[in-house]
């Protein structure tokens, strides 16, 4: 599953599969430069017609901040919330919802913080779900991994990311929702292909699939290949077609490579980035 960013070309097939049916985030009034996701108003009309055009699946995103101040209790009340009709409105419609409550990674907040603050977001999430009557068991998570933020100064290796990211699911995330497909999160291409295998190594529990939906880290590598242009797009395949296979091996815990793990290469990371 490919995330947001910039897309090479894909068949009609393709975009038939999943749609992303919110319309962005909007200013939320009453707090600090937060944020919430508009695109319920004729949402139902919507999913309708998707269904009858193929669509099988549907993402809807939230964006929420690490600070001092934030995130506040109302911006996580108000994207739970927002997750959690519109994953209802899907079902009813027969599409299986997609929900993305992604924390960015700006900052300086170390590991800790930004596991606490992906439990409370998670947590109200999954209440949201309950009191809307969401079917689990047709649904899908896409979180981002629990990482310290861009600026914070300490270096965690992919076994204390991964133990932070596994524990904050389970301490969560339902085990009726049967798969978890992680974000990138502006790291780079290697760092998210080296954090998936580690999740999918630590020795925890885990009762879902825990796989991927990356963007900027599945395509970084072909779009600088290809750079619009038809000569260069047999290269750009091929590094596409690289990082799916690193990324299927590290969903399976088998990813031996790592290599560039940890040097900055070239950053997909954009403060406050917005899509």
């Amino acid at each position: 599953m490919v995330g947001h960013g910039h897309r090479l070309k894909v068949d009609s097939w393709t975009k038939r599969i999943k749609e992303v049916v919110d319309k962005g985030v909007v200013p939320l009034a009453g707090t600090c430069g937060e944020t919430t996701t508009q695109g319920l108003d004729g949402l139902a009309e919507r999913c309708a017609q998707y269904k009858k055009d193929g669509a099988v699946f549907a993402k809807w995103r939230c964006v929420l901040k690490i600070s001092d101040s934030n995130p506040s209790k109302l911006a996580i009340t108000e994207n739970a919330n927002v997750l959690a009709r519109c994953s209802s409105i899907c079902q009813q419609n027969g599409i299986v919802p997609v929900i993305e409550p992604e924390i960015l990674p700006d900052g300086d907040h170390d590991l800790k913080r930004c596991q606490y603050v992906t439990e409370k977001v998670l947590a109200a999430v999954y209440k949201a779900m309950s009191d809307h009557h969401v079917y689990l068991e047709g649904s899908l998570l896409k979180p981002n991994m629990v990482t310290p933020g861009h600026s914070c100064p300490t270096k965690y290796s992919p076994e204390e990311v991964a133990m932070a990211s596994v524990t904050a699911m389970r301490r969560t995330v339902p085990p009726a929702v049967p798969g978890i497909c992680f974000l990138s999160g502006g790291q780079s291409e290697e760092e998210a292909s080296v954090h998936l295998n580690a999740i999918n190594n630590c020795p925890l529990a885990k009762p879902w699939v825990l796989t991927f939906s990356f963007g900027r880290a599945l395509q970084a590598s072909a779009l600088r290949a290809w750079r619009g242009h038809k000569e260069n797009e047999k290269t750009a395949t091929e590094q596409f077609v690289k990082r799916a296979e690193v990324n299927s091996l590290a969903c399976q815990g088998k990813y031996s490579g790592g290599d560039n793990y940890g040097e900055a290469g070239h950053r997909i990371f954009g403060s406050c980035h917005a899509y």
